[in-house]
């Protein structure tokens, strides 16, 4: 629960995460759905507003002891949809089971009115992102003190079996007394609830989503404590560790770990390249960094608690200065589309770009502004970005193919040309149903509409379909003589551009050619929706792999069987291309 403090008469909107998961100002008019309301809700005076999301407005109030609080509230469009009243019940659960002063704590909640809210303490303060912004980056004992007050909250939370999952500026506020206050914990991820991870969907702010998230792995406090470094790195420089920009450019600097952290001190910034390092294992515990902070806080180098073998090193540019990652600036077109990398392969969602008047877009946010994506809101990026590649399935039916190749060419070319036109189908609507939402949010209609338009998906597709196949084809048939040449110079016989082998490695060259070649990214995108959508991870998946190499073996045997004769079906024969060599 985000909620900025009021300061010199003037709410602060962009600092506050009103909507669970998302933390951004929306671009609709001043006019708040809310102001319906009556001047109170439940036992609260409503005050004044003081921070907006795509799902939420946040009020400061008073109860019915003239105390000030936050309400967080639904607005209208939203509050009888399940998912957001189920992700501000688990606000709900994981808040309650806190208690440190350095952590929001929910006074009280109504989540099944007809408008559902929840009310936290009111803190005096502003958000990282705002109080950086105004007084300047974070240096010395400052920058300890608020890293020491992250870490005590963060092991509150953990303490109790929660994980944050979204740690960022914005929703870290910081006190009249420059302590860090930790808040908004609508995407917080319980120890023993797998609900957030059974979708596979990935939420929080690409910037400052561990790299084993964006990897698929499982949520763990080390999610938490990669998004303290990050958090504390912003705190140092005033600008995202991993720069803005598109969503795919930001996630691929975070798994590569590539932060830039130019104008941080030399003496602390090897310290923090350590904490956000990709792999957890190559990451300092927090106490080294917190000991690292203290030395750097007395005037020494933090990089001395690091052992010599694992201090980062500091590229250096010709002129002798650190070198960090450039960033470059981003020009301010207006409503258009990326190409994000989804699980591997490029995916085309909507962004739109850094305008300091607009609201902040995922992908391109502005000054001041939050950089998370929404799920499905106003402005939704892809959520199909982010999630596991189940690259294990997809080379295993690969197999199978190349395998069926070899005892009957013909039908494994038309299961390699249906399967192509279900994934483009699939892709297509899928697209079409991101872009619907990505305009105007989740709305009943959506699904009904993007089913009526079904019919123009498949057509679309088909097309795509045979018009993608003709370079796997033409590639795939000179790597099927190819290789019948050298099985031919091997054997000082005739070449036979029907062996087996030869057929099933021109199979496995237009599977390669088709899944990577032009016009690829659609039958990557689509694939993968389908497997992730009818086989589910783990044994499901483990079963399912070993009966497509089961069903490659059976291929094999038959091919044996036959004496290295396939059929043809269904044609009578091999086309004359082939025969014409004998």
């Amino acid at each position: 629960m985000q909620v900025q403090g009021h300061r010199g008469g003037h709410g602060h909107s962009g600092g506050h995460g009103v909507e669970p998961g998302v933390g951004e100002a929306t671009a609709e008019p001043v006019v708040d759905p809310t102001a319906r309301l009556a001047e109170r809700l439940g036992s609260y005076r409503l005050v004044q507003r003081i921070g907006e999301g795509g799902m939420g407005v946040v009020h400061l109030a008073l109860d019915p002891h003239g105390r000030a609080v936050a309400i967080k509230v639904l607005r209208p469009s939203v509050a009888h949809d399940d998912d957001a009243r189920a992700r501000l019940e688990r606000e709900v659960t994981s808040l309650a089971r806190v208690r440190h002063p350095r952590v929001a704590p929910v006074i009280d909640a109504d989540l099944y009115g007809t408008r559902p809210y929840v009310v936290t303490r009111y803190i005096a303060g502003d958000a990282l992102d705002d109080y950086v912004a105004a007084r300047g980056p974070l240096t010395g004992s400052d920058l300890l003190r608020f890293g020491r007050g992250l870490v005590g909250a963060l092991e509150a939370i953990h303490a109790v079996g929660v994980v944050h999952r979204d740690l960022k500026p914005a929703n870290v506020l910081v006190d009249d007394e420059g302590e860090p206050v930790v808040i908004d914990f609508g995407i917080a991820h319980l120890a023993d609830d797998s609900r957030l991870t059974a979708t596979g969907l990935v939420m929080g702010t690409p910037g400052y989503l561990a790299p084993e998230i964006i990897e698929g792995a499982q949520v763990t406090p080390a999610t938490d404590w990669w998004g303290w470094a990050a958090t504390l790195a912003y705190a140092a420089t005033g600008r995202p560790p991993f720069g803005r920009g598109a969503m795919d450019l930001v996630l691929t600097r975070v798994r590569a770990g590539e932060c830039d952290l130019t104008g941080v001190d030399p003496r602390l910034e090897p310290l923090l390249v350590a904490a956000l390092a990709p792999s957890p294992a190559d990451r300092p515990a927090v106490q080294t960094v917190l000991a690292g902070l203290e030395r750097y806080a007395a005037g020494g180098f933090a990089a001395e608690v690091l052992p010599r073998g694992r201090r980062p090193a500091t590229p250096v540019g010709a002129t002798g200065s650190p070198r960090h990652t450039l960033v470059m600036p981003q020009a301010a077109p207006p409503l258009g589309y990326a190409v994000a990398q989804s699980a591997g392969s490029p995916a085309a969602y909507p962004v739109r770009a850094a305008n300091p008047v607009s609201a902040a877009y995922p992908g391109e946010p502005g000054e001041g502004e939050s950089d998370e994506p929404r799920e499905w809101g106003p402005g939704a990026g892809d959520p199909r970005i982010g999630r596991p590649d189940r690259t294990g399935t997809f080379v295993a039916f690969a197999t199978l193919l190349a395998a069926l190749a070899a005892i009957a060419p013909m039908l494994s070319l038309l299961v390699v040309a249906a399967w192509s036109w279900l994934a483009r189908s699939v892709d297509r609507s899928v697209t079409a149903l991101v872009m619907r939402r990505f305009h105007a949010g989740r709305r009943r209609s959506d699904v009904p509409v993007v089913v009526a338009l079904g019919p123009v998906h498949v057509i679309g597709a088909g097309v795509a379909a045979v018009l993608a196949l003709l370079l796997p084809l033409l590639v795939g048939a000179a790597a099927i003589f190819c290789v019948a040449l050298g099985i031919a110079a091997l054997t000082s016989s005739t070449p036979d551009p029907t062996h087996p082998a030869a057929l099933a490695a021109g199979a496995a060259v237009s599977v390669l050619m088709g899944w990577w070649g032009p016009g690829g990214a659609s039958l990557r995108r689509g694939s993968k929706s389908i497997v992730r959508g009818i086989v589910p991870s783990g044994l499901v998946t483990d079963v399912v792999v070993a009966m497509l190499l089961a069903g490659a073996l059976v291929c094999v045997g038959w091919v044996i069987a036959r004496g290295g004769h396939p059929f043809w079906w269904p044609l009578s024969g091999p086309p004359a291309l082939f025969t014409s060599w004998r």
